[in-house]
């Protein structure tokens, strides 16, 4: 009786552990992926994601795929910030919120930034009707490509969505933002 049982003990113990590799090995896998998609600047994302009545999981997939959370980060295109925001389109936010512009550093400034790249975002989806693929696609290519390419019925045969992005960085963006916010609720949620 007693072999048998130290026979049982081994083989409870040996799936004790195998259980605790598997879940060293998720949790283990979870933490990387935290540390790839991180939730920095989460105070000011969760402040102005309520305030627009955005998902921050959103806001954060837009960082992510922007400026990969830095702060200073600047585009070939002059956009600056977490958020890329041009200086055209970030005196035109200030213009619309009421907000003073300081040109090179109330772009630079993380909380003016996600301010005010969230106060677009809900501008964009009220123009597109919430409809994200086209909000991500305006943020990139600009709201006014969004509208021509809409009316395009070789780009969208119904007018309301599109079929095709005619722009490869609008495309892969759009890709990287969507691929983003999957991966921020699934490890978040």
């Amino acid at each position: 009786m007693k072999k048998r049982h130290k026979g049982i003990f081994k083989y409870v113990l040996a799936a004790l552990l195998a259980s605790g590799v598997i879940l060293t090995g998720y949790f283990g896998q979870k933490m990387v992926l935290k540390q790839i998609y991180p939730l920095r600047y989460g105070n000011f994302v969760y402040k102005y994601s309520e305030l627009y009545n955005l998902d921050p999981y959103f806001v954060f997939a837009i960082i992510k795929a922007e400026s990969n959370f830095n702060p200073r980060a600047t585009s070939g295109k002059n956009a600056r910030g977490l958020m890329q925001i041009t200086d055209k389109t970030g005196r035109w936010i200030a213009w619309m919120m009421k907000l003073e512009y300081r040109e090179n550093e109330s772009l630079y400034d993380p909380e003016t930034n996600i301010g005010m790249g969230c106060w677009y975002l809900c501008w964009l989806m009220k123009q597109f009707n919430n409809d994200t693929d086209l909000v991500i696609a305006a943020y990139n290519g600009g709201s006014g490509r969004v509208n021509e390419w809409l009316k395009d019925k070789n780009l969208s045969m119904s007018g309301s969505s599109l079929d095709r992005i005619p722009f490869k960085e609008t495309n892969n963006f759009l890709f990287r933002v969507k691929n983003n916010y999957s991966i921020y609720k699934k490890l978040y949620e």
